[in-house]
């Protein structure tokens, strides 16, 4: 029997310039998402040695707004990130 595939959500190219908050609100990073689909983006920031594992995505500073995330994964300056709740 052959493994059932797992379906890709759809992803749509976005190139828009977004925010990282950290748990509380208390620090943001200007980031760029590449890409965009209803479970997860693709993150491109100038540092991302420094990036932390999970925080706050939105397209305004207000912390209060936008995804909670976690990293999937990371490739020169883009990582992946999964959607929470």
């Amino acid at each position: 029997m052959f493994a059932a595939k797992k379906k890709r959500e759809t992803r749509k190219s976005v190139r828009q310039s977004a925010w990282m908050t950290l748990d509380g609100g208390f620090a943001t990073r200007a980031c760029v998402v590449i890409d965009l689909s209803t479970t997860g983006a693709k993150v491109e920031v100038d540092d991302i040695g420094t990036a932390p594992a999970s925080f706050r995505l939105a397209f305004s500073r207000d912390a209060r707004s936008g995804h909670r995330c976690k990293v999937i994964w990371r490739r020169g300056k883009t990582m992946g990130v999964k959607f929470i709740r």
